[in-house]
């Protein structure tokens, strides 16, 4: 039956003529890159275990003259890769210093040591996310308020260790400690090593008798805890405030995670935002707009006076200078943009058409082609003040 096994060369990269250097060469640098522990994607581990079976082999003057000769069949059967369970141990390369000083070059550590490492190197805790909403108000003027946020915390009945008070975690006697077992393998190419985690500790190098009536054995508990989150002005819909180590608890000593506070702002009865502009609208008569007015518009800080010009047409645009929204963490102020909409009356009272008609008399009936716009011109035009 044919292998189903890619050609070694090909796995590497290399013409089936290259001398040892060559392959060496081009095993670091594809290791590297496929390494789990460098890259994440869901076939490096796969790829890597690959990597490492032709490596093996042509490294070795005897086993790649076989492989040459004979193809797969040659070492089929030799106990090529490790399963799911870790990395081989490969102790037997000809003259390359074994396996472990490959992976001390390319990532600082040996091979053998680095699986029980590894699992107890300071780990930082996951962020958390928490979502607010504020009113308009409040994102322009900014708030505090207190917020509770679930996470784990350390056991307080046993400070972290996982067993009853009064009682002590034990030293694993399956993996000695270490977290990990070994299992050797005796093949034709020697005694081939198989790392994996200890399936009595699972990897924690101890063993509880009495778990934590509190924590269950678990050594963190979850906690709901209270903070004051500052919110300050100027935010918006999106703004994240991070509240820095308030995040889930690191592993081993590591730092905790943040905490992001992802706001949302509702919408305002009468304004809505453009940039660190406000924006709102207001209906004057068609006297007022063609005699000019005085009128009051709400703002954020209370009603303020505008004038409007005689001869308004609909779509002007009045600003009140620093009526805006604050801009975020530097001084100053947007303004506010009141837009004007002329009213046409629809319910005229006998007395209102009358005047009308007296008026419309003065006015003449002549009809004066506008140049047309698009939509984004008018738009524009909607903004200039």
């Amino acid at each position: 039956m044919a292998s189903s096994k890619r050609d070694y060369y090909d796995v590497l990269g290399v013409p089936k003529g290259s001398n040892t250097d060559d392959i060496r060469k081009a095993y670091r640098k594809l290791a590297r890159q496929y390494h789990p522990d460098v890259n994440k994607s869901h076939d490096a581990e796969a790829k890597f275990k690959e990597l490492n079976e032709a490596y093996e082999v042509l490294s070795d003057e005897n086993k790649r003259a076989a492989y040459d000769r004979f193809g797969h069949a040659a070492v089929d059967g030799s106990g090529m890769g490790t399963g799911a369970g870790g990395f081989s141990d490969f102790t037997g390369f000809a003259g390359m210093g074994g396996f472990d000083d490959i992976l001390d070059g390319l990532f600082g550590f040996g091979g053998r040591q680095r699986s029980s490492a590894a699992r107890r190197t300071p780990r930082r805790g996951a962020d958390l996310r928490y979502d607010m909403t504020i009113t308009f108000d409040e994102a322009a003027f900014g708030l505090e308020r207190e917020v509770e946020v679930a996470r784990y915390d350390i056991c307080s009945r046993c400070a972290g260790k996982g067993a009853e008070p009064g009682t002590t975690p034990k030293r694993c006697g399956t993996c000695n400690g270490t977290g990990e077992v070994r299992h050797v393998q005796q093949s034709i190419l020697g005694s081939l090593v198989n790392v994996t985690t200890c399936p009595t500790c699972r990897g924690e190098g101890e063993t509880i008798s009495m778990p934590c009536s509190q924590c269950r054995g678990n050594k963190k508990v979850r906690v709901t805890r209270r903070l004051n989150v500052k919110v300050p002005p100027g935010v918006d819909t999106g703004t994240q405030i991070r509240l820095a180590g308030e995040g889930e608890l690191g592993e081993f000593g590591g730092p905790s995670g943040n905490l992001y506070v992802v706001l949302s702002v509702k919408p305002h009865q009468f304004f809505r935002r453009r940039e660190d502009d406000v924006v709102m609208e207001v209906q004057v008569n068609v006297a007022q707009a063609a005699l000019g007015d005085e009128i009051v518009v709400p703002t954020l800080d209370g009603d303020e006076s505008i004038s409007i010009p005689a001869g308004t047409q609909t779509g002007r645009v009045i600003s009140i200078k620093g009526k805006g929204i604050p801009h975020l963490r530097r001084q100053g102020r947007g303004d506010q943009l009141v837009v004007v909409q002329v009213a046409i009356p629809t319910n005229l009272t006998g007395e209102q058409r009358r005047l009308l008609q007296e008026l419309a008399k003065t006015l003449g009936k002549e009809v004066i082609p506008q140049s047309e716009k698009g939509f984004i011109d008018k738009l524009k035009d909607l903004f200039t003040v």
